[in-house]
């Protein structure tokens, strides 16, 4: 059955949609669910992992539906992003604010208050941190255990086990989860990766605790930058995985961080615009907030307020602080039938003010989608990237048992062997290739936004 979002998709000619992708943990994921789309008849699509959304145009024979349920399919979700509708002029009317007071700002226009950071004051602590926090503290011990061999004891080799495996279940588990969800569609990501070395490596340390010679009271465990040959039954590479872990979790962090930063500049400039506004009605000034401003409105601008929209003035002269747009730090003067921009300031006299544009139609509102649209787009050297990350995970475990084989071939020793292929393994996990240039380019653009700067697009 279809739905009414998917019927009206397919009436148009052709149509565009921006759908946010969950479940990408990497950039050969977003890989993935582009190509998925784009072979879709009619579909066109570019898949961001930095903001985790895609841009999709496609043709009247293709609905939203069919575009998410090919994203499911491929292992992650998707749901269309909706453009804020403009407030209905049949809209019943609010009560008029007591003289002297504000409207609730965030509430109304669907913003919220965010902080410096990007969210909320009192918002719920951060699952990610949580869990790099708890694994930092637990490996700690385990990796000094293992390359210091002055602070190994009697029995120590089982306090680093302790502590290890809870870094590698618990830590590790989103690691985990994505590449079992992936394996089950028949693919591989930077996830299987950290996944199948980290527990490659925890599971031959158990082997050599519980089977071979490495749980023995009294075992040193020596520190070479070397591979060592022979006694592969007391050799332990717990510290390897707990570690892992906890850098790939740090790097996920890090992140995400620049993410919520990046985004932060794009609230930012949302927020320059007037909270509420005093609209005439029946000649009587009743105060509202600017989300139930119609065109065609009538509002009131005072020396030092804002303007709250896009329009005409009708009544009135001033000079208006248009720097927040052109940079000209000068007010450029303004009387009757001259237009003014929403989130300018109004310097001196009173104005009457005619709403021409509101809502997603104001030069303030394009300009946050074109640095929105900016963060979404693509540069050369980002397909490229993206091109690379698609084939990277297989070539890595190719290269990996190669490596296996090889090592036995010629040392056949399974300690030298092993220690091999889960370096090419571990060193492949952080996938910077996929990462960096999304990131750079996300959070270049919102900091351009926050220092005025409007970068058209990622090609720039």
């Amino acid at each position: 059955m279809h739905s009414a979002t998917e019927a009206g998709a397919r009436t148009a000619e052709g149509s565009t949609a921006e759908l946010t992708i969950g479940g990408m943990t990497c950039a050969s994921c977003a890989a993935r669910v582009e190509k998925k789309l784009n072979r879709m008849d009619g579909v066109t699509a570019t898949v961001n992992f930095a903001t985790e959304k895609a841009k999709v145009a496609f043709g009247p024979e293709t609905g939203l539906a069919d575009l998410i349920a090919t994203v499911e399919k491929t292992g992650y979700t998707a749901q269309p992003v909706h453009p804020p509708e403009p407030p209905r002029p049949e809209s019943p009317p609010l009560a008029p604010y007591p003289a002297g007071t504000r409207a609730e700002a965030g509430d109304e226009t669907g913003y919220g208050d965010p902080d410096e950071s990007g969210g909320s004051d009192g918002r719920a602590p951060d699952p990610l941190r949580q869990r790099l926090i708890v694994s930092a503290v637990l490996a700690a011990p385990v990796v000094l255990l293992a390359m210091v061999p002055a602070l190994q004891f009697d029995n120590w080799q089982w306090l680093s086990l302790t502590l290890a495996a809870p870094v590698v279940v618990w830590g590790g588990l989103p690691f985990h989860r994505a590449a079992w969800a992936n394996a089950r569609h028949g693919a591989a990501t930077m996830d299987t990766l950290v996944s199948i070395g980290t527990l490659a490596a925890f599971g031959w340390s158990l082997w050599a605790l519980f089977f071979g010679d490495a749980g023995t009271p009294g075992m040193r465990h020596g520190f070479d930058l070397t591979v060592s040959h022979g006694g592969d039954t007391s050799t332990l590479y717990l510290e390897v995985a707990a570690g892992v872990v906890t850098f790939i979790l740090l790097g996920r962090h890090l992140e995400a961080r620049s993410k919520r930063k990046a985004g932060s500049a794009l609230r930012a400039l949302m927020h320059l615009g007037a909270k509420d506004v005093s609209v005439l009605r029946d000649g009587t000034e009743v105060r509202v907030p600017v989300a139930r401003l119609a065109v065609g409105d009538r509002f009131v601008v005072r020396p030092g307020e804002k303007i709250a929209t896009d329009g005409t003035v009708v009544e009135g002269a001033s000079a208006v602080d248009a720097s927040m747009l052109t940079g000209e730090s000068v007010p450029v003067e303004a009387g009757v039938g001259d237009p003014v921009t929403g989130a300018t300031v109004n310097t001196s006299g009173r104005l009457v003010v005619e709403a021409t544009r509101i809502g997603a139609d104001t030069r303030l509102a394009r300009m946050a989608e074109l640095v929105e649209e900016a963060q979404n787009g693509k540069a050369e050297v980002q397909r490229l990237a993206d091109r690379i990350s698609a084939v990277f995970v297989p070539v890595v475990l190719v290269i990996a048992l190669v490596t296996l084989v090889a090592w036995l071939l010629v040392t056949d020793d399974v300690t030298a062997a092993f220690t091999a292929a889960v370096a090419v393994l571990i060193i492949a996990c952080p996938c910077a290739l996929g990462l960096a240039t999304p990131t750079a380019l996300m959070v270049g653009t919102g900091r351009g936004a926050q220092l005025g700067i409007l970068i058209k697009g990622p090609e720039v």
